[in-house]
């Protein structure tokens, strides 16, 4: 059925002659090639990507590595350890956002609020813990779950109905931006305590050099852990899975990058709470989308609703759930964009923030059209975003020149993906 194509991963369809297929525009099995050919085998593999438009992150991770050479250039102070951390710390609110983001548009639609509900998360949490005294633990949950509530509601009607999500979520930025003018009151502005739950999400850093050491250890562990029983299972089951060579090549490649980051980190004030916490999200997140039944309903949901409807998988309440997901991910990045500015106020939610979020999420390499993306692409789209912002302001550079440059970047990731969908049609992988 068509929905097995989309919902299944290229790299796990079997070629039993690889040899044969390897000059035709047949998708073939990476991990045979490896195996048959070693070196030669990844060299054919990659050849046989870029022809079928097949460019992963690869684009945009060039591009952040152009933009950090020019920044530099520009400014020596750019990748500074203190610029590093402090970009690190400031990606995260709008990071969580667009993963948020990443899990609509995975389905091929558009949620126009979660720029409004951060904002309401905020001031949820200013007007219960602060004007009212309610337990920061218990204000900061009830915040968070006032974005998943909204979320519902509007995947409600969308999925039951009929509303486009575009018309309806477009509603809501209204809709939620009024609600949070409304409970912050005359005043509009509310400080949150500097020593407060919230206020630390942005401003404490485990300064202990051993505890940037020790994640940057757990998640190359984690990750080679999970890469290599991957295997054993796909072995056992009788399927082709990576060689054990690459396995410790992509880990030796990901200790290197997370020791780096953890040194920059140490030559500063430490280990960001923001980054654990962000960090572990995306594990989470990514795990929940690759490794779970869930997960393949919302990639099957993307390639085909008819066809996920006739295998049985309830789509209304994907679609209504993956809406709850983008509100709480919404609440949750306003809660850290309240933390780094210390307060609650009317501007909260605005400003360029919704256009920030679906930016990063595209930039990263989640598709606009549904059905391909990770949350990891948040990651790196709001880090070319961010990094972006912050190499501008050390020369000076008004707001609309960073406008003018994000819209450029954005275009161009839109172009690359339009024509690597026409690419793939052509070689028959879309």
């Amino acid at each position: 059925m068509s929905i097995d194509k989309t919902s299944t991963p290229p790299e796990d369809n079997v070629v039993e002659n690889p040899e044969a297929a390897r000059g035709s525009d047949v998708a073939v099995d990476p991990r045979l090639l490896v195996r048959e050919q070693g070196l030669a085998g990844y060299v054919t593999e990659f050849k046989r990507k870029i022809k079928a438009g097949d460019l992963g992150s690869m684009p945009v991770v060039i591009g952040l590595v152009i933009i950090w050479i020019i920044f530099q250039s520009l400014n020596s102070n750019f990748l500074t350890a203190g610029n590093l951390s402090d970009i690190s710390v400031a990606m995260v609110g709008t990071g969580m956002i667009a993963v948020g983001i990443v899990f609509v548009l995975l389905l091929g639609e558009i949620d126009l609020s979660v720029g409004s509900l951060s904002g309401v998360a905020g001031a949820t949490f200013a007007v219960l813990n602060i004007t009212h005294g309610m337990n920061e633990v218990l204000a900061f949950v009830l915040a968070i779950l006032t974005g998943t509530v909204a979320g519902a509601i509007q995947g409600f009607f969308f999925a039951k109905i009929g509303v486009p999500a575009f018309a309806v979520t477009l509603a809501g930025l209204l809709f939620w931006n009024g609600f949070m003018l409304k409970i912050l009151g005359d005043n509009g502005t509310i400080n949150l305590n500097s020593d407060g739950l919230v206020a630390k999400l942005t401003s404490y850093y485990f300064s202990d050099v051993a505890a940037a050491y020790g994640l940057a250890v757990a998640v190359t562990v984690l990750y080679f852990l999970s890469a290599f029983f991957g295997n054993k299972r796909r072995e056992a089951a009788g399927v082709p899975s990576k060689p054990l060579s690459e396995t410790i090549l992509r880990t030796v490649l990901l200790a290197v990058v997370s020791f780096a980051v953890a040194i920059v980190f140490n030559q500063y004030k430490g280990l960001p709470l923001a980054v654990v916490i962000f960090v572990g999200v995306l594990v989470v997140t990514d795990f929940v989308l690759r490794r779970t039944a869930y997960g393949r309903k919302v990639f099957a949901l993307g390639g085909s609703v008819e066809a996920s409807r006739r295998a049985g998988i309830n789509v209304d309440m994907v679609r209504i759930s993956v809406f709850a997901i983008s509100g709480t991910f919404a609440a949750l990045g306003g809660l850290f964009i309240a933390s780094k500015i210390a307060s609650a106020n009317q501007g909260a939610g605005g400003g360029d923030l919704l256009m920030n979020a679906i930016a990063a999420a595209v930039i990263g390499g989640t598709s606009l059209f549904g059905g391909r993306g990770r949350t990891w692409n948040a990651l790196l789209g709001v880090l070319v975003i961010v990094s972006i912002q912050y190499g501008l302001a050390l020369e000076g550079i008004a707001s609309p020149v960073q406008y003018m440059i994000t819209g450029g970047v954005l275009l161009a990731t839109v172009v690359i993906d339009a024509v690597t969908r026409k690419t793939q049609k052509t070689a028959g992988r879309a």
